[in-house]
């Protein structure tokens, strides 16, 4: 799969099916190996002589001064190694390279390395260079999976780039106490397809016995009461090292006002990703990110990769549970023993059992007899249904039962009892799912998730993950967005990881495949619980519904199916038509229709005159579709911009009417377009639009574009000034879609 956002062609990236897109810059052969990640061929480096060797792309790709870009590649041999941005000016001539750090350590597997810079004045083209130094002749080194373009960061992240990463530097971090900054290159084997894990690391080295820490630099505001996650990959120095993560807050004057520490619980000496939440204080105006090392011994390092503020999320939409409460990540959060002999603790080392994140919380009992596990209290409606739902793995001993309830409180914290809850037993060791549906009570303002566990073996051990608390709504919701021509689904409690196909269904029974963002939603793998479809191709004025199954991973039978109610999408004024692009709903629009079209349909024949015969010999092929001219007109300058911007690409567009008009929706290529004004005068606003169209192929891998992800907190995290924007895309749309 290409690198999204990548520069060189896919070739180039993964060295497949040939090496045409390098050639040797300094004392190398290359050729062609197996072997590789990003498809099975890779780049072979082999040096010539004693030194360092490498290898260039053949290509220059255009690039803007001033602009950051970012190049990484994955890489393998018996030598350090480092990567390099060329910058060459319109002439082709080199103006410099920014170099990353070397690595330190070399490895036979695959580990990557990266570097990010700001093209200089004067820069109108970059190339990537691979580079690696060999102790003798004849020695190869391994390259694929290569990337140029700019940066990869995490959506959503209020840090940006450089300190999210350090490809670019260390200024993106300050040392608060015993500590020096720099930037190193070990070697990690990321995945493949993680593209937002770089190859520096930002280094931290206590400079003298005792703690150590570092602190973001980056100020990004903040929501007060809005709770927020922090996380990023820690290599601590030894197994004993005490490394922890914290997410600080400052109010508006930049006085620290709050900080939450998670400390890791390291397994071993490798990249862990540790994670830290709180809710922002009612005086905190901005956050930033620190870590370090306590006790820690002169000289010891600690890296950090991938740095992350977003705003929590929820493991369940809707779900009134903080990220603490739910996936304890830094301890057991408010969750206590109300009854009984359990005792609470979050499970260690990282990793050693989690349903979600790296850590669940261990509810250990040393009798066999029942206890009662209770949250913190959250945020309820009276009245409303609720649902709660926990995961539960035995990691010891056996269970034989476990009850999920709710409890309810009001707004003076008293007791107004609890649900009768859905009691279930543990026959084996999985992660079984525990949900419980309660109505809240009269008064009821707040609630608590219980969990009811009655061991039936001494020092038995439970797990419990991803507790969630949510106002259950519709499964599956729609609504006519008459305005703009669509229908919008709603469909939650999803199953991740399955796989989703969803229909419409028109009243005659007959039924298509609704389009998303990777094309048809035809067995696309699920990964929110909750999806909202927007189906800008619905038919007008008839009644549809949806049908939606589910997938479990490679099974050919649907494990579950629902269907939504039935509506219509509505076209008010019958004299005019959408014109629809499936590929970019926001260029769709309306016209005034001046006249449908007259259709065509061609066919190819041949005539074959037959001596003697009256009759020739005609050889036909099929029918073609129709072909007519469409006249709309458009009203305003603003309605003939809108028009000009549709039909901009050329592709495939969808023509709708309402029904009754003699014509059924068409997918269509639009030919050479006439916009004649309606009359001489130089001010007339009004176009008559002559648009020759032929009938196409409903097109099923053009995917919905958008945006992604991206939010406006990703716009500011990157630019600093609205100008700086203005200046980056040509338009709004540009924005979105982030094409710069």
């Amino acid at each position: 799969m290409a690198i999204p956002g990548n520069l060189l062609s896919p070739t180039t990236e993964s060295i497949d099916p040939n090496i045409s897109g390098w050639i040797s810059k300094l004392n190398a052969t290359l050729s062609k190996g197996t072997g590789g990640r990003n498809g099975d061929g890779c780049l072979v480096v082999k040096s010539v002589a004693a030194g360092e060797m490498q290898a260039i792309t053949v290509s220059s790709y255009t690039v803007t001064p001033g602009t950051t870009y970012y190049a990484f590649s994955d890489t393998a041999g018996v030598s350090s190694e480092r990567i390099g941005i060329r910058w060459k000016n319109w002439q082709n001539t080199e103006i410099s390279v920014t170099w990353s750090v070397t690595t330190t350590g070399s490895s036979a597997g695959w580990h990557r390395v990266s570097v990010a810079g700001v093209a200089p004045v004067g820069a109108m083209f970059a190339q990537v260079v691979l580079s690696s130094t060999e102790a003798g002749a004849l020695v190869n080194h391994y390259w694929e999976n290569v990337y140029l373009g700019l940066p990869i960061r995490t959506v959503g992240n209020l840090l940006d780039f450089n300190s999210e990463t350090s490809e670019i530097d260390a200024t993106g971090w300050t040392a608060v106490v015993n500590a020096n900054i720099t930037r190193q290159v070990p070697v990690v084997n990321w995945a493949v397809n993680n593209y937002l894990a770089g190859g520096h690391t930002l280094a931290m080295t206590a400079v003298a016995s005792g703690n150590a820490s570092v602190l973001a630099v980056a100020r990004p505001a903040v929501t007060p009461g809005q709770e927020y996650l922090a996380y990023a990959y820690l290599n601590p120095p030894t197994l004993s090292a005490t490394a922890w993560l914290e997410l600080r807050f400052y109010d508006g004057a930049g006085n620290q006002v709050q900080a939450t520490r998670s400390t890791l619980a390291q397994p071993g000496t490798g990249m862990y990703r540790q994670r830290v939440s709180a809710p922002a204080p009612a005086n905190a105006a901005t956050c930033s990110v620190a870590a370090g090392l306590d006790g820690a011994s002169a000289a010891q390092v600690l890296r950090l990769e991938s740095v992350v503020v977003i705003v929590a999320p929820k493991a369940q939409a809707g779900s009134v549970v903080p990220y603490a409460d739910s996936s304890f990540e830094q301890g057991v959060a408010g969750w206590t023993v109300t009854s009984g002999v359990a005792t609470l603790a979050r499970t260690t080392p990282w990793g050693l059992s989690a349903f979600d994140g790296a850590y669940s919380l261990a509810v250990t009992s040393s009798t066999a007899t029942a206890s009662t596990l209770r949250s913190g209290k959250f945020p309820v409606v009276e009245g409303e249904n609720w649902r709660a739902l926990a995961m539960a793995h035995p990691a010891a001993g056996t269970w034989s039962s476990v009850r999920t309830r709710v409890r309810w409180f009001d707004a003076s914290n008293v007791d107004l009892g609890a649900s009768t809850g859905t009691i279930y037993s543990l026959p084996g060791s999985s992660w079984y799912a525990l949900p419980s549906d309660a109505v809240a009570p009269a008064g009821a303002t707040q609630a608590s998730v219980e969990l009811v566990a009655t061991a039936s073996a001494t020092s038995s051990v439970l797990h419990v993950d991803q507790v969630v608390l949510w106002q259950v709504l519709p499964q599956t919701a729609v609504v006519a967005v008459d305005a703009d021509g669509y229908i919008r689904i709603t469909l939650r409690e999803l199953t991740l990881d399955y796989e989703l196909t969803v229909w419409r269904v028109q009243g005659d029974g007959s039924r298509m495949l609704v389009r998303g963002p990777s094309g048809l939603i035809d067995r696309q793998v699920i990964t929110s619980d909750i999806m909202v479809i927007e189906d800008h191709e619905a038919p007008l004025n008839t009644q549809v519904r949806y049908y939606i199954e589910q997938y479990a991973p490679g099974s050919l039978t649907a494990a579950s199916t629902r269907s939504s109610d039935r509506l219509t999408l509505a076209l008010a004024d019958i004299n005019e038509a959408w014109l629809k692009d499936p590929g970019n709903p926001q260029r769709n629009m309306r016209v005034l229709v001046k006249q449908a079209p007259d259709w065509s349909e061609p066919i190819e024949q041949t005539a074959h005159k037959v001596r003697g015969r009256r009759n020739p010999v005609i050889l036909s092929d099929i029918r073609g579709g129709p072909e007519g001219d469409l006249n709309v007109w458009t009203r305003s300058d603003e309605e003939r911009k809108a028009l000009d911007l549709l039909l901009s690409s050329g592709g495939t567009l969808l023509w709708q009417v309402a029904p009754g008009m003699g014509e059924d929706d068409m997918y269509v290529k639009v030919g050479q377009v006439g916009k004649a004004r309606v009359s001489p005068r130089a001010q007339e606003q009004w176009r008559e639009w002559t648009l020759p169209l032929t009938e196409q192929d409903m097109p099923a891998t053009t995917g919905v574009n958008g945006a992604a992800g991206r939010t406006w907190q990703d716009v500011v995290t990157e630019f600093a000034t609205c100008q700086d924007v203005i200046d980056t895309y040509a338009t709004c749309e540009a924005l979105l879609l982030d094409r710069r």
